[in-house]
């Protein structure tokens, strides 16, 4: 004879219980990962790439103010400039050897015969043009940071007295870099095609960029996939000096 602990009804009905608040515990949990993604969300469609269109805003919106304070700073540059040459009594000689060391250093602006070169992206449909190449993937399709970089160094090489990437002069410190699809040149952002634009020897820059290896490479994809690629002599143009700062910014080492 058994007591009522012992009755298989009580044990069915003990055994359970664990099951039960496991079972309670599943739904707190699920419970409280709706309310965070809620609140998350804010009632939004976490789904949707809004949050990168807003980045995109914002980086297009300081991208054009650094461009107004380049602009002005420039203004302010000349106007110090102006007063300086003005008050510094500097001898002749003293003039003329800063002029000479502001023109390496770009800061003015210069005026010259000329080379101009556009790349762009291929289409994003593109195809293979000719036999034997693969099909593209997106990575072949759109200019890369080397691409640019191998412009601008073939223009140094073959003489360039001055280079302006897009709307900007290049100085000794500048970096092309590009992020995606877009160049980050000295704190704005551009979209392809791009421009470059050297004054010099046009007859050199031509020869050195016929020259360079890695444009020579460029120019399989473009006439395998359609990359842009145009080479023009528009004749003398002007460059702008560089207006942005010219202090340099170093690590330093902790104490």
């Amino acid at each position: 004879m058994s007591n009522s602990a012992d009755s298989p009804d009580e044990g069915r009905r003990s055994g359970r219980r664990p099951v039960r608040v496991l079972t309670a515990g599943v739904f707190a949990l699920a419970g409280l990962i709706f309310v965070t993604s809620f609140n998350t969300a804010k009632g939004t469609n976490i789904r949707t790439d809004a949050s990168l269109l807003k980045l995109s805003d914002l980086i297009q919106e300081r991208s054009h103010k650094n461009g107004q304070l380049e602009e002005k700073l420039g203004s302010l540059r000349e106007d110090v400039d102006a007063l300086a040459e003005r008050d510094n009594g500097a001898s002749a000689e003293e003039e003329a050897k800063l002029k000479a060391l502001e023109k390496e250093a770009g800061t003015k602006k210069l005026r010259g015969d000329s080379v101009s070169v556009t790349l762009a992206d291929a289409p994003p449909d593109a195809s293979a043009k000719l036999p034997g190449y693969p099909e593209p993937s997106p990575n072949d399709l759109v200019i890369h940071q080397q691409d640019l970089q191998a412009v601008v160094n073939a223009l140094w090489k073959g003489g360039a007295e001055g280079i302006q990437v897009m709307d900007q002069r290049l100085i000794s410190t500048s970096a092309v870099r590009c992020v995606g699809n877009t160049l980050i040149l000295q704190g704005r952002v551009y979209s392809p095609p791009y421009k470059i634009t050297a004054v010099g020897d046009t007859e050199k820059l031509r020869e050195a960029l016929n020259a360079s290896p890695e444009i020579q490479n460029y120019l399989l994809y473009v006439k395998a996939y359609g990359l842009g690629w145009k080479v023009d002599e528009p004749g003398a143009v002007t460059l702008p000096g560089y207006s942005g700062t010219v202090d340099l910014h170093y690590a330093s080492p902790v104490e």
